[in-house]
C-alpha cells in the first residue's frame, strides 16, 4: 500500500500550482475542468516517487476557516534529502517572504526539519 495523493481545496489553484512547482520542482498535468460542477484541479508530481498533490477549486466553495484546532489533516511533510537541503530551502523561503512556521531544527522525535505555510496557509514540514 502507499499514499497515491493528497488533495487540497484552494482559493487560487494557480497560485498554489506555481508555489509547489517553484519550490519543490514538481511537474503539473493539464488543468482538469468539469464545467457542470464548476470544479477544476491540477495534479502535481514529484520528480522522484509516486505520491502526488492534487489542488482543487470550486468557485465560492469555502475552505475551513481555521486549520489549527480542527480534526483532520494537520500537515504533510516533504523530504528534500539532507539537512543542507532543509537549510537551503529555509533560506530561500525566508528570502522570498514565505511564512516560516518553524526554523530548521531537530524535533523531539528525531526529524531535522523546518515548517512553512504555503500561500493559502497549509502547514508543510520540510524534512531531510
Amino acid at each position: 500500500m502507499k499514499i497515491d495523493h493528497i488533495a487540497i481545496w484552494a482559493e487560487d489553484i494557480e497560485l498554489l500550482r506555481r508555489f509547489y512547482m517553484m519550490y519543490f520542482n514538481m511537474s503539473c498535468n493539464d488543468k482538469y475542468v468539469n464545467p457542470k460542477k464548476g470544479f477544476s484541479s491540477y495534479f502535481l508530481s514529484f520528480e522522484e516517487g509516486e505520491t502526488r498533490i492534487e489542488i482543487m477549486n470550486i468557485p465560492g466553495k469555502d475552505a475551513p476557516a481555521s486549520r489549527g484546532d480542527l480534526k483532520g489533516l494537520a500537515h504533510f511533510a516533504i523530504s528534500v534529502g539532507s539537512r543542507e537541503n532543509v537549510d537551503n530551502m529555509a533560506r530561500r523561503f525566508k528570502e522570498n517572504g514565505i511564512t516560516i512556521l518553524s526554523n530548521p531544527r531537530t524535533t523531539g522525535d528525531g526529524y531535522y526539519e523546518c515548517a512553512v505555510a504555503d500561500p493559502e496557509g497549509n502547514y508543510i514540514e520540510i524534512t531531510e
